[in-house]
């Protein structure tokens, strides 16, 4: 029996993993961060040097053992054995994972790896780019958050600890902006909501005002096990 997907989207830095992760806790279900995944591929790419095909990277994933793992109230991601979220949130992976990411092979590689996660028998809630689109265009609730650039670079630089000025905040917003057209332009699976998706503006949300917000989707979905 597959299990039911939340499929939460939006743009860099619109809070989706760190709301899907709590979403998930609140409700008993698995959180899975598939920009993390992305993220891997990245490290991997980079760690090749040079410019690794498409097929290179998946070959040297598969070898390094590039793969969620259960851990808490979530699938962590893990390479070499050991978990990677230190080594794939870096400058050099955020500077190259929009380029891996619109890589067509890279991206069927990804979808098949989540779409096995259907059998782990709980619950998913999924934050990424396309889940509600391109990855699991059937789920049971799909959400799709955004913000303003400013409001998305502000929480980026306090989430690295940097100060806020109006310098670095111009400067991390001119990066977001870029991203954003990266991803919404590109070929395959484009940035965009789905039809059916509800839409949050968590700009002057609180987090957890955006959390309670989309329990209540979710509840009002009637989705199993949800009271």
């Amino acid at each position: 029996m597959s299990s039911p997907v939340v499929a939460i989207d939006g743009p860099a830095a619109s809070g989706k993993s760190s709301t899907a992760g709590a979403v998930a806790r609140r409700l008993g279900f698995l959180h899975v961060d598939s920009g993390a995944l992305y993220r891997g591929l990245t490290r991997v790419a980079v760690d090749a040097g040079g410019r690794p095909s498409a097929g290179e990277i998946i070959h040297s994933s598969e070898t390094r053992q590039l793969e969620y793992r259960a851990r808490g109230a979530g699938l962590a991601l893990y390479l070499d054995g050991q978990p990677a979220e230190a080594r794939i949130r870096g400058e050099d992976v955020t500077g190259g994972v929009s380029a891996v990411s619109a890589m067509p092979e890279i991206r069927d590689w990804v979808n098949r790896g989540l779409r096995a996660l259907l059998g782990v028998g709980r619950p998913l809630v999924v934050d990424g780019r396309d889940i509600g689109t391109a990855v699991f265009p059937d789920a049971a609730v799909k959400v799709y958050l955004v913000a303003s650039p400013e409001e998305r670079a502000r929480r980026r630089l306090r989430q690295r600890g940097e100060a806020v000025g109006p310098a670095a905040l111009a400067e991390e917003s001119g990066r977001i902006a870029a991203r954003d057209l990266a991803d919404s332009t590109r070929a395959v699976a484009p940035l965009r909501p789905a039809d059916d998706a509800v839409l949050i503006d968590t700009s002057h949300l609180g987090f957890e005002e955006q959390v309670a917000r989309i329990v209540a989707v979710i509840r009002r979905a009637g989705l199993p096990g949800v009271g």
